[in-house]
């Protein structure tokens, strides 16, 4: 849920589906994509949240471990409750993995290369830099705004037009 509530936060559509079952647990419409997403818990340990992108199944040989790929979602997001964060992880640096860390500080040693800093997969911060989100958004509703002349849409009647000398037949 706090995934979906992040999403609609940003005025991206969010659909679940309708089965159970499926490898994906939400659509997230983004602009003129859909955005397959699977959902999972982060856990902080220290100063790094843990995304297990793994599944375990039941099978009639016992627990299955499977990983996520391409062919089933595009990104895993996932909700760290400690922090009260969302992250969106692009399917590229899960696949195959059964997890991955983000650092929220830096390492005790110094370490720089091949870190995964978390803020660089913040919900909205991926979302922006991958399918360029947030900035079509904030156009598409200036721009219906503009075009509309009232908020909220559809709220001047055709009586107020008319007394206002506007052509509303649409010829």
């Amino acid at each position: 849920m706090a995934i979906a509530f992040a999403a609609t936060k940003l005025h991206i559509d969010v659909y679940r589906p309708v089965a159970e079952g499926g490898r994906c647990d939400m659509i997230l419409g983004v602009g003129n994509d859909l955005l397959r997403v699977q959902c999972k818990w982060a856990s902080l340990v220290g100063d790094v949240v843990i995304i297990r992108s793994c599944t375990f199944r039941r099978t009639r040989n016992g627990y299955r471990k499977t990983t996520y790929s391409a062919d089933e979602v595009d990104s895993v997001a996932a909700y760290c409750n400690e922090l009260d964060r969302c992250f969106l992880v692009p399917i590229a640096r899960v696949e195959g993995r059964p997890a991955l860390a983000l650092r929220i500080a830096p390492t005790r040693n110094n370490q720089r290369r091949r870190i995964n800093w978390a803020d660089d997969f913040d919900f909205a911060a991926t979302l922006e830099r991958e399918y360029g989100a947030i900035a079509q958004l904030g156009e598409r509703l200036r721009g219906t705004q503009e075009v509309a002349g009232s908020s909220p849409a559809g709220s001047t009647s055709d009586l107020q037009l008319l007394d206002q000398g506007v052509d509303v037949t649409g010829a």
